[in-house]
């Protein structure tokens, strides 16, 4: 935890209000995303209670499985669950754009929009990554068929919950996540994984503080869990009754009835704070950044959509070389979204000058039209003195970007008496006197950071067939197995 998301939890303690850790949304938030709100039975891995979901807050779909422990009755949800989840993912493609041809020559086409899947919290993305792996290896035929549409939703939920891996993805997104990138509470991050406490600290009711809001959401009563787990006195006192009546009594019958009506209450309180978190997101001003991720994001959805039926189901473990590229990109796509989020947001920029990556100041000397004629050609290389009361703890020689434009590079050359000497490389235009407004003016208030986006290029590695020993060698081509194919409800 920074030294600034710190002091903005204890000023929200002493205020009894969240305070913002950012001035911008920092995430893609769609016009119509499929929220779901998952309920597990306890004890079980995997194994689906109900889920409430839909794009339209004024009309959910309730889905129930009466008795979880029936695999029939497991996947007949599931089945049910793929239709809406599948329609989503095909009402949601919008126009495709045309692309200019890649580097192969090859043509590319972009879908203009994409789904997004918000859930309540990280359990509500491990539920469906499991369920994803539950139903992906599903046959079709044989004695234990199920709907074909079965093992296309977890071949869908596995690549969500993949793309929900990739730091700055929106395709999947855990509502508690997304609030505390943007709000910062007087209560542990422990309770910060409730979403009606979250909200109470966020948004808190007419008449009540934070604390009082939080503590009013600790009660199972008007605040079920927001899933995927049970509360365990609603488990006990209502849930086992209903379900045992519903063993006795058989489909069609009250009880089922009953036993709907009781899930129904558990899920529609955390239905309601999800359209309410939903809106506070949406307040907030988009940040610079989030429009190139989500077209990222697009451009993913669009290949694996347009691939879908050229693959197998996603294997249970990368070969090393797949995993090795997964990291790397990974790291790759953390390091760019780190400074993407602080060149958009003043805010989590200042965590970076309280840490001493990035400085700020005002421009006391400025040569904007000095020449580097050490070399056969002559250069154009500005000359800037930025006094600042930060804390630099970068070195000389360390390449820095102004953060209002990441294009102007420069080099740290001195730092001495509260001052930084920077000589401009870069983003200038290409003649030897700069263009208008690129070089910041004396009286000017500049950010420069270590920050860049896109630090380190891609790695290269092996093709699959080229698997060094020391990593098992080239691995069997992958095709599903029944091994693969085995219950993982249990």
């Amino acid at each position: 935890m920074s030294a600034l998301t710190s002091l903005a939890r204890l000023e929200a303690a002493a205020a009894g209000v969240a305070r913002p850790l950012a001035t911008v949304r920092h995430c893609h938030v769609s016009d119509a995303p499929l929220v779901l709100v998952p309920l597990k039975l306890a004890g079980e891995a995997a194994a689906p209670l109900a889920v409430m979901a839909g794009s339209e807050r004024d009309d959910p779909s309730l889905l129930v499985v009466p008795q979880p422990r029936n695999r029939d009755m497991r996947f007949t949800f599931a089945a049910a669950l793929a239709k809406l989840v599948l329609n989503h993912i095909e009402t949601s493609r919008g126009e495709v754009e045309e692309l200019p041809p890649g580097k192969d020559g090859d043509e590319r086409i972009r879908y203009g929009n994409a789904p997004q899947l918000l859930v309540p919290n990280r359990g509500g993305v491990a539920f469906l990554r499991l369920m994803g792996r539950s139903t992906r290896f599903r046959s079709t035929e044989g004695p234990y068929a199920v709907d074909p549409a079965v093992p296309v939703l977890g071949r869908w939920l596995t690549w969500f919950s993949d793309r929900h891996d990739h730091p700055g993805s929106s395709l999947l997104g855990a509502m508690t996540e997304l609030l505390r990138l943007h709000w910062a509470t007087g209560q542990s991050s422990l309770e910060d994984g409730n979403l009606a406490a979250l909200l109470g600290w966020i948004d808190p009711p007419d008449g009540l503080t934070g604390p009082e809001a939080a503590a009013r959401a600790e009660d199972p009563v008007i605040c079920p869990p927001a899933g995927p787990a049970t509360d365990p006195t609603f488990d006990n006192e209502v849930l086992a009754p209903a379900v045992a009546a519903y063993d006795r009594s058989g489909p069609g019958s009250r009880a089922e009835e009953r036993l709907r009506t009781a899930l129904a209450g558990q899920l529609a309180p955390t239905w309601d704070l999800m359209w309410q978190a939903v809106d506070l997101l949406r307040a907030l001003p988009e940040g610079a950044s989030v429009p190139g991720r989500w077209e990222r994001d697009r451009d993913a959805f669009t290949y694996y959509h347009q691939t879908f039926g050229e693959a197998y189901p996603q294997a249970r473990r990368d070969p090393p070389v797949r995993a090795a590229r997964r990291l790397h990109d990974l790291e790759r796509a953390q390091d760019a979204y780190d400074a993407q989020r602080a060149f958009d947001d003043p805010l989590v920029m200042a965590e970076h000058r309280l840490s001493g990556q990035a400085f700020g100041g005002v421009v006391t000397e400025c040569d904007p039209t000095r020449l580097d004629e050490t070399g056969k050609r002559p250069k154009l290389r500005p000359h800037l003195r930025v006094e600042t009361q930060d804390p630099v703890r970068l070195d000389a020689g360390t390449t820095v970007c102004n953060a209002a434009r990441p294009a102007l590079k420069g080099k740290i050359m001195e730092i001495e008496d509260g001052t930084v000497l920077l000589e401009l490389t870069g983003g200038m235009g290409r003649k030897l006197t700069p263009e208008p407004g690129a070089v910041p003016e004396v009286g000017d208030r500049v950010c420069f950071t270590s920050l860049t986006d896109g630090s380190f290029g891609a790695a290269k590695f092996p093709d699959r067939e080229d698997t060094p020993w020391t990593h098992g060698g080239p691995p069997e081509e992958y095709v599903p197995t029944e091994e693969d194919a085995e219950e993982d409800w249990s």
